[in-house]
């Protein structure tokens, strides 16, 4: 007796196709959600054809760079309170200002600053940079020399990263910065995140005097 005169469906594969293909659909569909609720991952390249990150390096006055109101690189930085007019009466806005800015350096400097102000920010991000030593060639070095990660509250319009020396001196040369600017929780270091770009020079200068080479520009 078959499974249709008992009133029992009939399984066979005929039968079963429809709800197989809809079954299938719908794992597919809960794999692609899950995919889209992971962080991406750390990340330098982006597809053939993407568009290279701006140079911080050349600024004009009162022209934003990306979000950043100004950003300089400097062998340092110091605090500044706005008051209210009276001696002693401060904000709780404190600003920064770079001490030498600068993008030569010594081998010596213990830290390189990226120090900046940009709009006040609604929701905390977090800024982070890498730096690179490029080859002689030209090309950049495939692993980064050293990272920095800075977290930012909202409403904060000030904010530095630190670039430190990887060994006892910096290696002489020309080095690459990228700067990242990334929602906080995620991972800062993607392409995606990428906003610019900043270069600088460690250069011997006791080696470069006494062969009568001059300092670059």
């Amino acid at each position: 007796m078959s499974r249709m005169a008992d009133g029992l469906p009939d399984r066979s594969a005929q039968g079963w196709v429809v709800p197989c293909v809809v079954c299938l659909a719908l794992c597919q569909s809960q794999v692609g959600m899950a995919k889209d609720l992971l962080p991406p991952k750390e990340q330098e390249s982006t597809e053939i054809g993407s568009t290279p990150s701006p140079s911080f390096d050349f600024q004009e006055k009162g022209i934003p760079q990306s979000l950043f109101t100004w950003i300089k690189m400097a062998k340092g930085f110091e605090v500044e309170w706005d008051t209210f007019g009276r001696k002693g009466w401060y904000t709780q806005d404190p600003r920064l200002k770079p001490i030498e800015p600068s993008s030569i350096f010594t081998p010596e400097v213990p830290a390189i600053y990226i120090v900046f102000e940009v709009a006040p920010l609604e929701d905390p991000a977090q800024f982070a940079v890498q730096w690179y030593l490029e080859q002689s060639s030209g090309q950049l070095n495939e692993n980064p020399v050293g990272k920095d990660v800075l977290e930012v509250p909202g409403h904060e319009r000030y904010g530095y990263l630190e670039l430190k020396k990887s060994g006892e001196r910096w290696a002489v040369g020309n080095y690459l910065a990228k700067i990242y600017i990334a929602p906080l929780g995620q991972q800062p270091f993607h392409a995606a995140n990428q906003v610019g770009t900043m270069r600088f020079t460690v250069i011997d200068v006791t080696s470069g005097m006494s062969h009568g080479n001059k300092l670059p520009r």
